[in-house]
């Protein structure tokens, strides 16, 4: 759940968590059951992703481990001490969702959120990349928030492989997982390289997760958006994101040029209008930048006084 505050005690599992994890490995759980009915052919029946390091947290810092984790199988070479100060929040004792995704993409890596399927989760893994996930290690009444990362399963032994807490390649059961994760409401997502689709990427969700790290790396937006039209050439929202972060990146000609692939394939869609016309009167451009301004302002919509400002300031210039 994004924005849920997070808090971790180590995750030795004695007591109470070891009588907890015990009883809801007995649960039937309805994922992992539609699973063992109908296992994908596709997907390999064992994998283990040796090459994802693994870093031993300190107490209540599972967050800045497990990201550490995950950017490192990445490509990206970073310690749990070097994110501590930007993820963990000593007073919550514990890491926000938004902070995770966010300090990912400092990193210089997209941050995917995966759908709440454990189908996709496989799936990732599978294609190679480790799945960082939210878990509530006991009850709803009593939580015990967690952040790990999988990084293999194995069908025939019917377990999860999970980089967690201080254990490295920690076996848990499906069934328990599937538990332990519906309680964090099925959270996870991916640290990858900006040009690198998820095995699962869906255009949309891409797309945003694009425009997302554009805030903080233009140029890997512009990395990710190219992957992202190679896969779905016709994407609107990607169409539109290649030129926002080729303007950010002072690439103004060839911002223009994505805006009009935009409206080329889209005419129709009143905000790759405005773009187009905001960067044509930037180049000096106005009788075009006009035409442009022209055709978001008939087409209308919730930016329509935005288009009506746009057109003002072209006529003035």
């Amino acid at each position: 759940m994004i924005g849920q505050l997070i808090g971790l005690r180590t995750p030795v599992l004695t007591g109470v968590f070891v009588w907890a994890v015990l009883l809801l490995s007995g649960c039937a759980t309805p994922q992992v059951a539609t699973l063992d009915a109908h296992w994908p052919e596709e997907i390999p029946a064992r994998v283990e992703l040796t090459q994802v390091p693994f870093f031993p947290q300190e107490d209540y810092e599972c967050g800045p481990a497990a990201l550490a984790m995950v950017a490192n199988a990445a490509g990206v070479k970073v310690s749990p001490d070097m994110l501590v100060n930007q993820v963990y929040l000593p007073g919550r004792k514990g890491s926000l969702q938004p902070e995770m995704l966010a300090v990912t993409r400092r990193q210089g890596l997209l941050a995917y959120p995966l759908k709440p399927k454990i189908e996709d989760l496989l799936r990732e893994v599978a294609a190679g990349n480790p799945v960082l996930v939210f878990q509530n290690l006991a009850f709803s009444i009593y939580p015990v928030w967690h952040y790990a990362v999988v990084m293999g399963y194995d069908r025939e032994r019917h377990v999860l492989l999970l980089h967690s807490g201080r254990t490295a390649r920690m076996e848990i059961s499906l069934f328990a997982f599937e538990r332990t994760w519906a309680r964090g409401q099925y959270w996870a997502m991916l640290a990858l390289p900006p040009g690198q689709l998820p095995a699962t990427a869906e255009p949309q969700a891409y797309s945003a997760a694009a425009a997302t790290l554009e805030r903080t790396d233009a140029r890997g937006a512009q990395q990710a958006f190219a992957a992202a039209l190679q896969r779905w050439p016709n994407e609107r929202a990607a169409l539109l994101g290649a030129g926002n972060s080729a303007y950010a990146l002072g690439q103004r000609e060839a911002a223009a040029e994505g805006y009009r692939q935009t409206v080329r394939k889209h005419p129709d869609f009143a905000d790759g209008w405005n773009n187009l016309a905001q960067v044509l009167m930037e180049l000096g451009r106005r009788a075009e930048a006009s035409q442009a301004i022209a055709r978001a302002v008939a087409l209308g919509g919730e930016r329509l006084p935005d288009y009506v400002k746009l057109q003002a300031q072209i006529d003035q210039k």
